[in-house]
């Protein structure tokens, strides 16, 4: 293992971790793809396993052996730096206290294509304007364990990879394949879904919405389910562009769930 010990938290080689935000990692290596930063074991594990290469990690001198044997399992990364401090340093590099005492620095690859990703696909989930990461992360999660096979982000929603939003998906977020719609949303977007064989299934509060059980929903061949802002839901718009309105059916007055909590249960009940 490359282990390099760190005595200067202003050191040039920590500022992936130390100085960039996500927007600045994500335009890094432009105008090739960027980086991201994924944080604790099991979301570095699970970025390995698919294949994302590593620049450097970063971590607490107890977590070293622990970093050794994970490396250990994953051959071909011997000689990735990786950065090691005492607690008191890594709390000025950071900022805070790690979850795990384990950061990574890894390459994304490029997006895949609209039209290539949908090939194949039967139930995939549509996200528009979801800018909470930790939301983004929890219906990724949810999409992964409850068979939806890939995520459609417009450009408003959060990114799946922010540090955060991988720490919840617990790095389903490198096992979903998902892509961010560049183009106007719903209007060019989801003719392309239709034109791939998809019926439109949007999760709103509306009187004229039908139940989540409701049976022809199960019975659709494919079936993109749309969710939307955290304040506002779907705007109408995307809502007549529909070919569903759904609702969860609320009991003792309360009107609605948390948009990750519905994700979960709407994924459940459209699943094949």
């Amino acid at each position: 293992m490359n282990l390099i010990r760190i005595n200067d938290p202003e050191s040039p080689e920590l500022a992936v971790y130390k100085d960039l935000n996500e927007s600045q990692l994500f335009h890094y290596y432009e105008p090739l793809p960027g980086l991201f930063v994924a944080e604790s074991p099991m979301v570095i594990t699970r970025a390995l396993e698919a294949d994302f290469r590593p620049v450097s990690f970063l971590c607490e001198e107890r977590k070293a052996r622990e970093l050794e044997a994970l490396l250990t399992d994953h051959p071909g990364n011997e000689m990735v730096p990786v950065f090691t401090a005492g607690d008191e340093l890594m709390l000025q590099i950071t900022g805070f206290h790690l979850t795990r005492g384990l950061l990574g620095a890894f390459l994304r690859r490029e997006q895949p294509d609209l039209q290539a990703l949908l090939e194949g696909k039967k139930r995939i989930v549509l996200l528009e304007d979801v800018v909470n990461p930790t939301n983004i992360g929890a219906i990724i999660r949810s999409a992964a364990a409850l068979g939806m096979e890939a995520a459609v982000l417009n450009q408003g929603c959060a990114d799946p990879f922010y540090r955060r939003a991988a720490r919840v998906s617990v790095g389903t977020c490198f096992k979903l394949p998902f892509t961010v719609y560049g183009g106007a949303w719903p209007e060019q977007a989801f003719p392309i879904f239709r034109e791939k064989g998809f019926r439109i299934a949007s999760l709103a509060l509306s009187d004229h919405a039908v139940g989540i059980g409701d049976p022809r929903l199960k019975q659709e061949e494919k079936l993109a389910l749309v969710l939307g802002n955290e304040g506002w839901g779907l705007p109408e718009r995307t809502l007549e562009l529909s070919d569903y309105v759904v609702k969860i059916p609320m009991a003792d007055g309360v009107d609605s769930l948390n948009v990750a909590a519905a994700s979960a249960v709407a994924f459940w009940e459209i699943s094949l």
